[in-house]
Formats: C-alpha cells, structure tokens, sequence
C-alpha cells in the first residue's frame, strides 16, 4: 500500500522516494491539495520548475485532447532526465490513461490534484494499490496543524508576537489553507522581517469588519446591553447593512444559543459547549457568549426566537416598515435580557 499518513506524507514532501510513476494529492482542503502538489513541482522540475521539462494540464484539456498527456509523459526532455507533468482538476476518468502510462514505464513523474475522493475512486485506489504511485492526503488543518504552520511563518520572518496571538489569530483563521496561506503572507509583508504583530493588527489586517461589527450587534441583545445596541445597530446601518439581515443573523444566534443550552441542562459544562461549538465561536466572543448562556433559560430563549421570526416576516410584508420594525423587536429582546 502507497497511501502516505501523518509524518510519512511531509518527508515524502521534503524527500520523494520515486523519481517516476505518479503522486495523487487530493482531500477537501484544495487549497492544501494545490499547496503541497506545488512543493512537489518544485522537487521535480527545480525552483522555479525548468520550462523544458515541466508542463500543467487541466483535466478539460485531456478531456478535449485525451492523446495529449501520453504525447508529453513519452516525449523526453530536451536536456535529458524525466518529465514532470501537473494534472489540475483530476477526475476518475484519468485512471486508466494513468495505468497506461505506467505499464510502458514512462520515464515522467505525474502530479495529480484530485478533490475529496473516496476510497472506491478509482484514482484513489490506482494510487493506493501500485508501488510506483503514492497518495497524499490534504484534510482541513486542525488546532495543532494550523498553529505550528502559523508559528512556523512567523519564525521564518523573524516576526514578534504579542502574547496569545498564535491562540487568537488561529481562532480568526478558518481551516482552508489557501486562505489562511494569504492571510499570513499579508501579515508577514505588513510586519516585515524582524518587525511585531499585536492583536489589533490582526483584527484591522484579517477581520471581517462587517461579521464583527454585526457580532456587536447579537451580542449586545443577547447580553441586555441597550446602549451597545443602540450605538453598534447605528453604526452598522449607517455602513449599508440592511435590517432584514440584521434581523436573520440574531434568530440565528438564539437558536445556536437554545441548542447550546439544551446541551448545558443535559450536564455539560458551558465552557465544554462553547469551546466546541460548530461552527467556532470567535476567541473575542467567548466570554461575551458563555455569559448569554447563563443569562437565558429554554424559555426565554424560545419566546426571543418567536419574537425575532414574527420580525422578519412582518418586516417582509411591509418595506417602508422594516427597519422600524426590525429595530423595535431586537431592542425588545435586548430589554428581555436585560431583566434577566
């Protein structure tokens, strides 16, 4: 079997062990499928890949082309040694070309990116069953993965953090390593090399100003905070949100909330529920969410989604209405919890 795992898969990055046959990377997280496809190009065709012997294929040029890949796998290298050929967007279609290929010993390695395949894919299988392919798996970073790749970037550039930062910004990153790839490139080039990052640059550099900014607004009614809802709903308004978005997004949290605190009557602990909570809650909205918890009961929270739902359709029915409407019933449940 040739399907790598853990550690195998990041010496194999570092140091392939076949100079021939094929590499399936595939998984969901495409955004590592193309990263580590990529550091493989650069293993075999050099940093930068030599044009002469490097060449990328989508799969709808094979589809329209199907004798081309086997035209440049057989066709040697100008300057002598093997080809190296990427295959972007791979489907199971390919696997029989690729067993081809491989029978005649064709002195070309072949980078294939697939997506998230299941072990009954034939390219799956393909890769797993021969001893001159390999397969790489690329799933979503988890904590520990996407701390040491964010430690890791920082170091390199000799770049200071400020306390708990890798913590935070981890939390603020999803899980896609492309994104999470460009979010810390625009940092490293924000910082420059040997320069400090502090909370705030995170925030100002990677944030979504528009989510945060609607996140003070749910949190200042979940939690009884008139004034902070008056001034965060000004000022989210005045910046173009419309109200009816407002108004879903705060249903929305309330049922998150009556599920969480099922979970906490049922003998889980809040700060357990919170911190696995799917999707995660932002690390600045902890705190600010587990004291909503406390704060609400099963009942309250279910009038407060029937007041919210009743909002949204009655401000469907009437436009000019909407904000006033809208604006009416979030103060109401902000009143609700602050007599809590």
């Amino acid at each position: 079997m040739t399907a790598l795992k853990g550690r195998d898969i990041e010496r194999f990055l570092e140091k392939p062990d076949i100079s021939s046959g094929f590499v399936l990377v595939y998984g969901p997280d495409l955004g590592l499928v193309g990263e580590n496809a990529g550091r493989l190009v650069r293993q075999f065709a050099g940093n930068p890949p030599d044009p002469e012997s490097f060449t990328t294929l989508h799969m709808s040029e094979i589809d329209a082309d199907p004798q081309r890949l086997g035209i440049l796998a057989r066709s040697p290298s100008l300057f002598g040694g093997g080809t190296t050929i990427r295959v972007r967007g791979a489907t199971n279609k390919l696997a029989p070309v690729l067993a081809e290929l491989l029978d005649e010993k064709a002195e070309a390695i072949i980078i294939v990116e697939g997506g998230d395949l299941k072990p009954s894919d034939a390219l799956r299988k393909a890769a797993e069953a021969r001893r001159d392919a390999r397969a790489l798996p690329c799933y979503a970073d988890n904590g520990q993965t996407l701390d040491a790749l964010i430690r890791d970037t920082f170091a390199k550039a000799q770049i200071n953090l400020e306390a708990d930062l890798v913590g935070f910004l981890r939390d603020m990153l999803g899980n896609d390593r492309q994104v999470t790839r460009q979010e810390l490139e625009k940092l490293v080039l924000f910082a420059g090399n040997g320069g400090t990052l502090t909370r705030q640059d995170v925030i100002a550099l990677c944030g979504d100003n528009a989510a945060l900014a609607t996140d003070s607004v749910v949190d200042a009614i979940a939690s009884g905070h008139a004034r902070k809802f008056d001034e965060s709903i000004t000022r989210v308004t005045s910046a173009g949100t419309d109200i009816q978005r407002l108004l879903i997004v705060t249903q929305q949290h309330f049922s998150r909330l009556r599920t969480m605190r099922a979970e906490i009557d049922a003998g889980s602990s809040t700060d357990h529920v919170v911190g696995r909570a799917t999707p995660r809650i932002h690390f600045s909205r902890k705190a600010s969410v587990e004291q909503q918890l406390r704060l609400w009961n099963d009942d309250g929270l279910a009038a407060a989604c029937n007041r919210l739902s009743t909002a949204i359709a009655d401000s469907r029915k009437t436009g000019p209405l909407a904000a006033a409407i809208g604006r009416q019933a979030m103060l109401a449940v902000c009143l609700a919890a602050a007599r809590r």
